[in-house]
């Protein structure tokens, strides 16, 4: 099979998005989660009229006919029940957010009137229904106040228990297992000899996750090709997606192409015309599952993980609010290669509020010293090979 393009990869990653289904938890543990209910309003809001200020209200036909003196009958505060007047001479000493009552239609601030001896005095020019919040002015009984399908903000959250919503529906998260290879990785713990190195790739990956909520288990193997085959085989079973760093390119020990064809994984594509991550290899179990197998550079991980998993995943959440960013570019890039190049970029926001990206010079897909310092990689066309400043091209972000 040859190489495909990034459009390729991206149709035919997308072709497998799977539905996981929906379960119901506590409101207090839903931050991040995918809403998958629209929240309803469960009375009118606000659920009466109440006043926006404190000061007094009156009945304004009193006004009208010329009195600007009125008796205080009663304070009400928020939360008691409302209190009427009996005439259009009396007022009602009322505090901002409680119940207005029907017998008063029209609030003046403190500011704005003078009390003297329980005699409320107006001195400014009022209008009928002024500094009042009616009720069902925002939302009516049933209305939709969260539509379903999106991510679970701290707003949304206050809107949950205003509602009284203590449990809600989200989508069900994948069960997800983040397996590394290579004889040379140790772990973070260890001391490397001087031709090994430290793991990263695992818990780069876990870590993006974890903002979706997921908390994915993380295996290394060495590169032996029975223990990444018993493996990879339990893994199968075991999981709803397999996520794999390492072991797919051209050297004797990369197993993992070969390990799955042998166990039943159907290969949908293997290399991508793109730098970093061209090995990058892609396909489904039997029953379906979806396998991804990066290349094992960091940077390449990094920019596969968001640029093709990521995706995948917010559509099989069906998350609605996904849609691409774009950003100007600040400096020349020349890259003289058939493949689309995905350059590493700082995010910034100019004068005119556009989004800007300006490149960084980094040593390939094993230097991800850069990833710390940059927001974004920029998308830059395969049938180019020239990309000047003040054009316009997609990223993805991950630090922004």
């Amino acid at each position: 099979m040859e190489m495909i393009t990034v459009q390729q990869a991206e149709d035919i990653i997308l072709s497998q998005t799977q539905d996981f289904g929906r379960e119901t938890i506590p409101y207090t543990n839903a931050l991040g989660r995918v809403l998958a209910e629209d929240l309803s309003a469960d009375r009118d809001l606000p659920p009466f009229d109440r006043p926006t200020v404190d000061g007094i209200a009156i009945c304004y036909d009193g006004y009208e006919k010329g009195n600007r003196a009125f008796t205080i009958k009663a304070i009400q505060s928020a939360g008691e029940s409302s209190l009427s007047v009996d005439s259009e001479t009396e007022c009602i000493e009322i505090m901002t957010g409680a119940a207005l009552d029907s017998s008063v239609d029209t609030v003046i601030r403190y500011e704005d009137i003078l009390i003297d001896n329980g005699i409320a005095t107006i001195n400014i020019a009022i209008k009928k229904g002024q500094n009042i919040h009616l009720k069902g002015r925002d939302k009516k009984e049933g209305e939709v106040l969260v539509k379903a399908h999106q991510v679970i903000t701290p707003a949304i959250t206050g809107i949950a228990s205003s509602i009284g919503k203590t449990t809600i529906s989200v989508k069900k998260l994948p069960k997800v297992v983040v397996i590394s290879t290579g004889d040379e990785m140790v772990s973070a713990e260890s001391v490397p000899s001087p031709f090994q190195l430290r793991r990263s790739n695992g818990i780069t990956i876990q870590s993006v996750l974890k903002k979706y909520g997921i908390q994915a288990d993380a295996i290394h193997l060495n590169d032996d090709y029975d223990e990444i085959r018993q493996k990879v085989s339990q893994c199968m079973k075991e999981y709803d997606v397999l996520l794999m760093s390492g072991g797919v390119s051209m050297g004797k020990f990369d197993y993992l192409p070969k390990v799955c064809e042998d166990i039943g994984v159907e290969k949908l594509f293997h290399k991508i015309k793109q730098r970093p991550g061209k090995p990058f290899w892609f396909g489904k179990t039997q029953d379906q599952k979806p396998v991804f197998a990066f290349p094992g550079n960091p940077v390449s991980v990094f920019m596969c993980l968001h640029r093709y998993f990521i995706p995948w995943l917010e559509k099989s959440l069906a998350i609605i609010d996904n849609t691409p960013q774009f950003a100007v570019l600040q400096n020349d890039i020349d890259f003289p290669y058939p493949l689309q190049y995905f350059a590493q970029v700082k995010l910034n926001v100019n004068h005119l509020g556009q989004l800007i990206a300006e490149s960084v010079n980094t040593n390939g897909s094993g230097d991800f010293s850069h990833l710390a310092d940059t927001n974004a990689f920029i998308e830059l066309p395969l049938e180019q090979n020239s990309f000047r400043k003040g054009e316009v091209y997609k990223i993805w972000s991950y630090n922004f």
